[in-house]
């Protein structure tokens, strides 16, 4: 028998024409690997019968980078700056499920600053995310001046978080012990103008979508998918929320002094794309209140842990103190040991739960690091959502999944 390769092109035999029970016939697509709506190198391979699309089957692993096994390889402490790398958009999520999962293991009590640092920063981080989604989420649609609003404000974020930790996107500010740096001189002054006018900025993106009858058509009734199928599946966050399911790990499994903090934890019950994108609108404001608990509250006291094995010394104290000096030299290195034993941590991340399990062998690397990210639980409410939906809608509701790609491979 003949391989289809060894014909000629213009006499190789075509492909049978499929038909459906009712008569019409299927056609099958590649939405991707490079299709821009899909954030990443994602391939749907989509199944039409008009324009119904009667099956969809996301086809990922185009972004793989093989980080788990990469932690492996590293010590604890550099381990961070990988986190860093899971997910562009929320790096600061990742870098304190890591640290609080370390710290779990070597049983390290964090000083009350250092947790509302966290907690300030990673909500600076949750703002970010979703400004993001939401530019390039109406621009999909065809609304192309939100984009520019969206990252006008995400330019001021960044500027915070370069202020704070010296870059603006792999910051690798939490650490295992604490965070990097103390919040630096006049920080409350440019936190306290990011929060005095983020909320009419807000506001603004309302009131633009709102009264757009484009935007409503759009979103309102399309990407319906049941909540039966979303908690099967292990779809978590924004998407769960629209669909009434107050789940929000901040809320039933505090962390880092959450329950600390007076917040909302926003729901609708649609169960649309309008909904998901109602639900990341209110959680901006949400994040916005969170913040300003911090800048008013803020404790004094270390940044650190006092754990001069673990964390790195200060500076100064290396010029003076030769034991300063020789921890910094081991950490640096050889890295710090961490005591034998497992641990499983879960936080809220933009896109929704984000898990790590590490398994320590009592050496000073990870034996076994796994991920548990939302982008990829997310991901398997696909099928369910858009088969049975016409074509037209597929970017709409792949949209308001929020995924991104090196989340979902690793």
């Amino acid at each position: 028998m003949r391989s289809a390769i060894d014909y000629p092109v213009e006499s190789r035999p075509a492909p049978e024409p499929q038909e459906s029970p009712t008569g019409q016939r299927r056609m099958t697509l590649n939405m991707g690997p490079q299709h821009p709506s899909t954030h990443g190198v994602l391939r749907i391979v989509i199944e039409l019968e008009g324009e119904t699309i009667t099956r969809a089957e996301p086809d990922i692993g185009y972004l793989h980078t093989g980080i788990e096994k990469q932690c492996e390889t590293k010590t604890w402490q550099q381990v961070t700056t990988l986190t860093d790398r899971v997910d562009y958009l929320s790096n600061l999520a990742n870098n304190l499920v890591y640290a609080l999962t370390v710290e779990k293991l070597l049983e390290l009590e964090i000083p009350e600053r250092a947790k509302y640092l966290r907690v300030m920063m990673s909500e600076f981080s949750r703002i970010n995310s979703h400004l993001v989604w939401l530019g390039t989420h109406v621009l999909d649609i065809g609304a192309m001046s939100m984009f520019f609003y969206c990252f006008r404000e995400r330019e001021e974020l960044l500027r915070v978080l370069e202020f704070f930790s010296g870059q603006r996107m792999m910051t690798s500010y939490i650490r295992v012990g604490g965070v990097a740096l103390d919040a630096p001189r006049g920080w409350e002054k440019m936190v306290r103008k990011f929060v005095d006018v983020f909320p009419s900025r807000v506001d603004e993106y309302e009131n633009l979508l709102e009264k757009n009858p484009i935007w409503l058509n759009r979103t309102k009734g399309v990407g319906y998918i049941s909540v039966e199928d979303m908690l099967e599946l292990g779809v978590t966050g924004p998407m769960l929320r629209g669909a009434g399911i107050a789940m929000d790990a901040r809320r039933t499994e505090p962390y880092s002094g959450y329950e600390k903090f007076d917040f909302r934890v926003c729901t609708h019950t649609d169960n649309d794309v309008y909904a998901r994108y109602r639900v990341r609108l209110e959680e901006m404001r949400e994040s916005l209140k969170i913040i300003k608990q911090c800048l008013e509250g803020m404790p004094g006291g270390a940044f650190q842990a006092d754990a001069p094995k673990v964390v790195l010394p200060e500076r100064e104290k290396m010029k003076t103190q030769m034991e300063a000096l020789i921890y910094h030299f081991k950490i640096v290195t050889e890295g710090f040991r961490v005591p034998k034993g497992e641990v499983y941590q879960a936080i809220e991340s933009p896109r929704g739960e984000i898990a790590y399990y590490i398994v320590s062998d009592g050496t000073s690397k990870p034996y076994r690091l796994h991920m548990r990210t939302p982008s990829f639980g997310n991901l398997q409410g696909l099928s369910p959502m858009i088969e049975g939906a016409l074509i037209a809608d597929t970017i709409a509701a792949l949209g308001s999944m929020d995924f991104v790609l090196g989340d979902t491979d690793r």
